[in-house]
């Protein structure tokens, strides 16, 4: 990832955080989750928010990844 880094969303776990970093890399958007959590050991930290960052450039196609999963995304059957 180059250049400024961006936050595109802040969740409530690391987990949270992991799905949504693996739901844009198989969009060919490299992404990372940051989190003030002693690197996991202590997780009740995360209640902060957990950050996850894309490069500035890729921001705005995060979101709208983002914003389809959160509409239901193409292709969804209902």
């Amino acid at each position: 990832m180059q250049g400024a880094r961006v936050s595109v969303a802040v969740v409530g776990s690391r987990t949270e955080a992991d799905l949504i970093v693996g739901l844009l890399e198989s969009e060919g958007v490299p992404a990372v989750v940051s989190s003030d959590d002693a690197g996991g050991q202590e997780p009740q930290l995360q209640l902060q928010g957990v950050h996850v960052f894309v490069s500035s450039s890729d921001a705005t196609s995060a979101r709208r990844i983002l914003a389809d999963a959160v509409a239901g995304g193409p292709g969804d059957d209902d």
